[in-house]
């Protein structure tokens, strides 16, 4: 068995949930069969069964046109680069639209089996215009048009099952669920405090962790205004990454800005840390939160978890399907508008919702440390990547076999 995978994401270029899973997965799986992953930067290696071939081309060939369209054009143009190497492989494995051009072409040109792992949809994050302006109704064609023609299309979660089957002409029986893992070896609990000192952090006050992207979709927004409601004594720690737009950036270290002249502890750290610093930092918090707005799973609360933390989430997608409310943490009724799906009618109330979990954990530090404990071991019990793996082989060998 030759599996290919294409992606825009691998390791050392990973900035999102698609991007860990492939890298997790590919390792785990060239274990048991041969993996080549193309990706779009410049890689080459090869290690046992794992080889990867990143392709990283130059978008100043569209300098002609408005910026906010480079991505997608620049995806495109990666998916010929991809075919035009030549395919050698008994199925094509796409994740993220980025990639998803390739592997149409792959199955049309080679007769290869296509299945697309959906990690987020188009259709559910209608923020993307203000960051690729017309190119997003392109990511959207892309998007409907790979996963309406794929030979299996894998859910990451039972939301996410729901939502394509909802959203796109496919055959029910085609969609999959095989969920995101975590390598629970890795992440684990650790005492290293170095990384506190590092960044000005307390060692003797407890503090609130929040790891991603400033987007819309992880609902920054909603929890920079909790904060303001969380108990005197509850640090802050915010690693997050570049925001979708510079206007979002400005709007939201503005409102940082405006929290750290209001209360003491606030720390932001502009930048996706690295997996080790993230880990600690997993380890020594008090509690971690995940206020997305949209969130087909949500990978972070499995490392947040597996490190023996306690998780507030939003009761949204794959996170109920992740979080045991009571007993691994606290989910939280965002209150979806009907007509704005991705805002809550009332931003103030949900704000709130996030400071009262909080809070509560605050005020009992069994209860804090008996659902960081759970985590743990729901993690270990149900999201292995060794399982993961052998469900996504079997599955590749069962599409070969009906082709």
């Amino acid at each position: 068995m030759r599996a290919l995978f294409m992606t825009r994401e691998y390791p050392p270029h990973i900035y999102g949930g698609a991007g860990v899973h492939v890298e997790y997965l590919t390792k785990e799986m060239a274990k048991l069969i041969n993996v080549e992953v193309r990706s779009f930067h410049e890689q080459h290696e090869k290690k046992g069964n794992l080889q990867v071939n990143g392709i990283k081309l130059d978008s100043s060939r569209f300098s002609g046109c408005p910026k906010e369209f480079h991505n997608a054009l620049l995806a495109l143009d990666t998916g010929l680069e991809f075919n035009g190497q030549g395919i050698d492989a008994d199925i094509v494995h796409c994740h993220t639209w980025y990639a998803h051009f390739g592997g149409i072409m792959a199955k049309i040109l080679y007769g290869i089996p296509l299945i697309v792992t959906v990690h987020s949809l188009e259709p559910h994050r209608p923020w993307k215009r203000e960051q690729l302006g017309n190119a997003y109704d392109l990511s959207s064609w892309v998007e409907k048009t790979t996963i309406e023609m794929a030979d299996t299309i894998i859910a990451v979660s039972k939301s996410t099952h729901d939502d394509i089957i909802k959203l796109f002409d496919v055959n029910p029986e085609k969609v999959v669920i095989i969920p995101n893992g975590i390598d629970e070896k890795e992440y684990k609990y650790t005492q290293d405090t170095e990384v506190l000192a590092k960044y000005g952090v307390n060692p003797d006050k407890p503090y609130m962790l929040f790891v991603g992207r400033m987007t819309r979709q992880k609902g920054v927004y909603y929890l920079l205004k909790a904060i303001e409601k969380f108990v005197p004594e509850m640090q802050v720690v915010l690693c997050a990454g570049e925001a979708d737009t510079p206007k979002m950036q400005k709007e939201l270290e503005s409102m940082v800005q405006e929290l750290q002249k209001k209360r003491e502890g606030v720390i932001w750290i502009p930048e996706m840390v690295s997996r080790k610093t993230a880990i600690a930092f997993y380890s020594q918090a008090y509690v971690f939160c995940c206020p997305s707005i949209y969130e087909p799973f949500g990978i972070i609360n499995l490392e947040a978890m597996s490190c023996c933390t306690p998780v507030v989430g939003s009761a949204v997608g794959g996170i109920k399907e992740v979080i045991v409310d009571g007993e691994t943490g606290f989910l939280v009724d965002a209150d979806l508008s009907s007509e704005m799906p991705h805002a809550p009618v009332d931003a103030d109330a949900f704000a709130t919702r996030i400071a009262d979990a909080v809070n509560k954990l605050a005020a009992n530090p069994e209860l804090a440390k008996k659902m960081g404990e759970n985590g743990r071991k729901r993690v270990v019990e149900k999201y292995s990547w060794t399982s993961i793996a052998k469900q996504t082989v079997e599955l590749y060998q069962k599409l070969k076999d009906n082709c």
